[in-house]
């Protein structure tokens, strides 16, 4: 088949199969490219539809963009299970595989080095909404007059100040407890309500490197918070390829598009390995 090259991660040679059946973005199976001690995994993609003009228009069709995201998510959810991939920027596309590797060999010493430090951990996502203001009066009939008005105003005002602080306490709290149980930590924008669909306000969305062998432990802590605080949700989505932490914390810009990604794929896309020869 012949296009171009679709690249979702690089990792370090490993033993265990791919999914027999699996599929790549366009349908195109993946396979491993080497390249001195890295593998990069790609897939063949149409140059009508990947190209820089056309793939500019498709970024701008959210289904079109569900659809990638999704099978993108796909396959680096298939690599997690067998390795520890480095995911690349959702829409990574190169000429050809020379292009690929001339990329490999360029950023080699980073990749590496990233590696290492995610060797053996994956990354869990929590979320913090506040879901309902308990404390906020109750509607009341048409006020009486326009100072009962003015009144009810500030009642109403005063509670949802009041819940807000109470959220932002708790969120900070869960955030410390977590960090303490985890090798890193991300803090994300709070997710818009109005993209992402999900019911009440986002105080928290922050991300946990953590290792493996430990996740059972990080879960039921998670889980232990869960109904502590009243008129909170906290929800906890995970393990992920560690895409929050592919960057140094000084050079993480790509963490808003990893979000976004997420938003697309019920799952978050990686960083950028930069822009190829399509």
């Amino acid at each position: 088949m012949t296009g171009l090259r679709y690249v979702y991660a690089v990792c370090r040679p490993f033993g265990a199969p791919l999914q027999t059946a699996l599929k790549g973005v366009a349908g195109d199976p993946p396979r491993l490219l080497s390249h001195h001690g890295l593998i990069a995994v790609v897939s063949h993609v149409p140059e009508g539809d990947f190209a820089e003009a056309p793939l500019h228009r498709h970024l701008e069709d959210l289904d079109w963009l569900t659809e990638t995201a999704r099978a993108h998510q796909q396959v680096i959810d298939a690599l997690t299970a067998v390795t520890t991939p480095l995911p690349l920027r959702l829409a990574t596309v190169f000429r050809d595989d020379s292009g690929v590797r001339v990329m490999m060999e360029e950023r080699e010493a980073d990749f590496l080095r990233t590696l290492d430090r995610l060797e053996g951990r994956v990354e869990w996502g929590v979320k913090v909404y506040v879901e309902r203001e308990p404390d906020a009066p109750a509607e009341t009939a048409k006020p009486a007059s326009g100072r009962d008005y003015l009144r009810q105003r500030r009642l109403q005002s005063r509670a949802h100040e009041d819940s807000w602080q109470r959220a932002e306490r708790f969120a900070g709290r869960l955030h410390a407890s977590l960090s303490a149980h985890a090798d890193g930590a991300r803090l994300h924008a709070p997710q818009n309500s109005a993209l992402s669909k999900a019911p009440g306000q986002n105080v928290l969305n922050a991300a946990y490197l953590v290792p493996r062998a430990e996740s059972e432990e990080f879960v039921e802590l998670v889980d232990r918070t869960k109904g502590e605080e009243p008129g909170m949700r906290v929800e906890l989505t995970g393990p992920w390829a560690a895409y929050s932490f592919v960057d140094d914390p000084a050079e993480s810009s790509s963490a808003a598009s990893a979000e976004e990604t997420r938003e697309s794929s019920s799952a978050p896309a990686g960083a950028d390995a930069g822009e190829g020869g399509s």
